[in-house]
């Protein structure tokens, strides 16, 4: 009423502060807390933003006890969500973090971390145009090895400063330390299985640095953890993990095995020479222990979509 009606559908009016004040007394008056002049500013913000979406209704089981608006637009999430929803002008970015935050019960200081570590555009850089497309109208969608994979990884959780003085073995520590963090970081379906799991080739032995499985594409998930920059030699050990583990580990009904190499740099020409043309089980991401900024991100992303 405020926007179509009092201000006859302009965003700003002249006289729109003072709407909003003598509103606020009176509905405070009338119904008590809750009816502030900044409250109804972002009730205001809400409408604007929300009429505007071109998206529209998203893919989540309907339910009767949801506000609805007159296009037939439901909301799935609490207001202290929506403040935060509201703040990303970007349509499809925005949808896709409140069709994550459904999916995945993620609380509100859940979701600003989310955002904050820039999900979105970390996804988008690690997948092709169609996909980025799904992800504002389906979300993250893991059906095959490439829909768990992001690059990079955000571990500014781990609080270690982004310097290469920290051993392999500091960062596994800290990474178990924020388990539940990590497996946020991760996203969907995974389940802890180990740390330092060992493999035994005749006499000689050798460790698998984390371990996890991912209910959704039913297979094991290989991590290993490299401090300085990626070499070839560490793809080839990843290979050996993966093997073993579909060799001797998998059942015969699961899927193959997904590597994973968390290093701090990395060569994409090393990687792609290293590792066959149709592989689909091992990749190489960077992680960050600082947050990136959001326009270094979109940048990256901007520069993929030219080439």
């Amino acid at each position: 009423m405020i926007v179509e009606e009092e201000q006859g559908g302009k965003e700003r009016a002249a006289y729109g502060k003072y709407i909003l004040k003598e509103l606020s007394q009176r509905l405070t008056q009338k119904f008590g807390r809750g009816y502030s002049y900044d409250n109804l500013k972002l009730m205001r913000k809400f409408y604007l933003v929300y009429s505007k979406d071109s998206i529209g209704e998203m893919p989540f089981p309907q339910s009767e006890k949801l506000p609805v608006t007159q296009e037939g637009r439901k909301f799935y999430l609490s207001w202290s969500h929506y403040l935060i929803l509201m703040r990303i002008n970007n349509v499809d970015e925005r949808h896709f973090y409140e069709i994550e935050s459904y999916r995945n019960s993620w609380s509100k200081d859940e979701l600003a971390r989310q955002y904050g570590s820039s999900l979105y555009e970390r996804l988008a850089l690690s997948r092709d145009k169609q996909e980025v497309m799904r992800l504002a109208t389906e979300g993250q969608m893991i059906e095959k090895p490439e829909d768990i994979f992001k690059d990079p990884y955000i571990l500014e959780f781990t609080g270690l400063p982004e310097l290469v003085t920290y051993s392999e073995s500091e960062l596994e520590n800290k990474i178990i330390d924020n388990l539940q963090k990590f497996l946020l970081e991760l996203g969907r379906g995974f389940t802890f299985v180990g740390r330092q799991v060992r493999l035994t080739f005749e006499e000689e032995h050798f460790r698998v640095d984390l371990v996890f499985y991912n209910r959704l594409l039913r297979c094991f998930v290989l991590f290993d953890l490299k401090i300085g920059q990626l070499k070839h030699q560490d793809i080839g050990q990843m290979q050996m993990y993966v093997n073993y583990y579909d060799r001797k580990v998998k059942l015969d009904d699961e899927n193959s095995t997904i590597g994973i190499i968390i290093c701090k740099d990395k060569k994409d020409a090393i990687v792609e020479m290293t590792l066959p043309v149709d592989n689909n089980q091992i990749f190489a991401s960077k992680y960050e222990t600082v947050l990136p900024s959001k326009e270094e991100l979109q940048k990256l992303l901007e520069d993929k979509n030219f080439e």
